[in-house]
């Protein structure tokens, strides 16, 4: 070892501003992965604390079709296939407060259904289901939403993701909603290889209590819109990247990774045009109505 003379000091050397982040990103350490034997038990106590985990993030997690009956709601629902909650919302003010009961759209003439529905897109196939399940409940259930899944299923148009969305957000009956978000998410965190919603929903059910199911659904679906994008998820910026297998498909770097993020977190308003107060309290937007820009 060189030995320094009394009274210097030893001199340090330098290192470049480059160097120095090039070996931070070398040796900083990635979330650990859960492994591919995962045991059961090891399944259920992951799954479960990354909805744990996501209540946090989404306090106000809601379903984010506008609604204030049980009758707008599935009719929303319906309608909110092959386009945007967005979308919908800014289309059903209009066919509402033409058509506001079950009674008054199944009687409505079809041409002027379609009109309404266009922005929707597929409006014709929407208009038959639409006045098909109006003229269903007015002739079946007295002009009421049935509360049963076996009920709802027979409605033209209505599946059993409609069926659930319609029971635990209009009725308070626990149900998982298997839309793209959830079957992306679901199978990204391995709670499931299943790709038939059928079959997710039961293999997801089984790792969850009944009474959780219709909140988990809503928060895996806002961390879907919001952070785990289909084609590039915000790794960098998941507040569960330590229990996702899935880690490192996305942008890792968090500043790269934060100008990802959609919908409140990124300043951008929701798919509502009404949303809940707690929503509005966490800070989020409401949509713009059609034709707002």
């Amino acid at each position: 070892m060189k030995k320094v003379a009394p009274g210097k000091k030893a001199a340090v050397k330098k290192v470049a501003p480059a160097k120095k982040a090039e070996a931070a990103a070398v040796t900083a350490p990635k979330p650990p992965k859960p492994p591919r034997n995962e045991s059961r038990t090891a399944l259920v106590r992951r799954a479960r604390r990354i909805n744990r985990e996501l209540a946090e993030v989404y306090p106000y997690a809601h379903p984010e079709l506008d609604f204030e009956n049980p009758f707008q709601l599935v009719v929303a629902t319906v309608l909110s296939a092959q386009t945007t909650d967005l979308r919908v919302n800014q289309t059903t003010p209009g066919l509402f407060a033409k058509y506001p009961t079950p009674e008054d759209l199944a009687a409505a003439d079809p041409e002027d259904v379609e009109e309404i529905l266009r922005p929707t897109g597929f409006f014709r196939a929407k208009t038959k289901s639409v006045i098909g399940l109006s003229k269903a409940l007015v002739e079946q259930f007295d002009g009421e939403v049935p509360g049963r899944l076996e009920d709802l299923v027979k409605l033209p148009g209505v599946g059993r993701k409609t069926a659930f969305v319609v029971l635990g957000n209009a009725f308070g009956r626990p149900g998982i909603t298997v839309d793209t978000h959830f079957q992306r998410l679901v199978r990204r965190w391995r709670w499931t290889e299943a790709t038939e919603p059928d079959k997710i929903e039961a293999e997801v059910g089984a790792l969850f209590p009944k009474s959780e199911w219709t909140m988990l659904s809503h928060h895996v679906i806002f961390h879907g819109r919001r952070i785990c994008h289909a084609r590039k998820p915000a790794c960098g910026a998941c507040p569960i990247a330590p229990l996702c297998p899935a880690y490192g498909e996305g942008e890792t770097d968090p500043e790269k990774a934060q100008k990802l993020l959609k919908y409140e977190k990124g300043g951008f308003p929701g798919q509502r045009l009404n949303p809940p107060q707690a929503y509005l309290d966490a800070g989020g937007r409401p949509a713009p109505p059609l034709g707002a820009g």
